[in-house]
């Protein structure tokens, strides 16, 4: 089952580190993980997404809770949190196919960012489930490259 953890810590050298090693040094996999400063400097928010049952995932939230600099450990349970990833992928087109790939990205809200004679690079936002539509329908077209930032996530309440 995956999990989605937002982890509030103090920005400052080595916290990424100790995190990242956390995981790997108890064997568990980060499936995503995004970090960025908040409002205030003195902070950032990671949010990973990682694969595990409960009890594996109590494990990681109370290890995580003794690390310095972390001040506060979310695990978003279904539902109670806003997510939302960026992802750009450059599609290979030909004159027949180029009008199809801008349709379907018109559709999806996504943008096109680059154009070159034998590809576009669009830019798309959203949950996982619109951008994984999205990305099964550019695969019919060739996906030549692709980078996703992964998800960011904040609570609803």
């Amino acid at each position: 089952m995956r999990h989605t953890i937002s982890v509030l810590v103090e920005n400052k050298f080595g916290v990424l580190t100790r995190v990242a090693g956390l995981f790997s040094g108890r064997g568990y996999n980060i499936d995503t993980l995004n970090v960025g400063p908040t409002h205030d400097p003195k902070f950032s928010r990671m949010t990973i997404v990682t694969t595990g049952d409960e009890a594996t995932l109590e494990q990681i939230v109370k290890q995580l809770n003794k690390l310095p600099n972390v001040l506060k450990v979310q695990n978003f349970g279904e539902g109670e949190y806003v997510d939302r990833e960026l992802v750009l992928v450059k599609v290979g087109v030909d004159s027949k196919s180029r009008a199809e790939v801008m349709q379907i990205t018109d559709i999806f809200r996504a943008k096109i960012v680059d154009v070159q004679p034998k590809s576009l690079t669009i830019e798309i936002t959203g949950n996982d489930s619109k951008v994984g539509k999205f990305l099964d329908l550019m695969n019919s077209f060739g996906v030549i490259e692709l980078t996703r930032t992964g998800k960011a996530a904040m609570p609803r309440k």
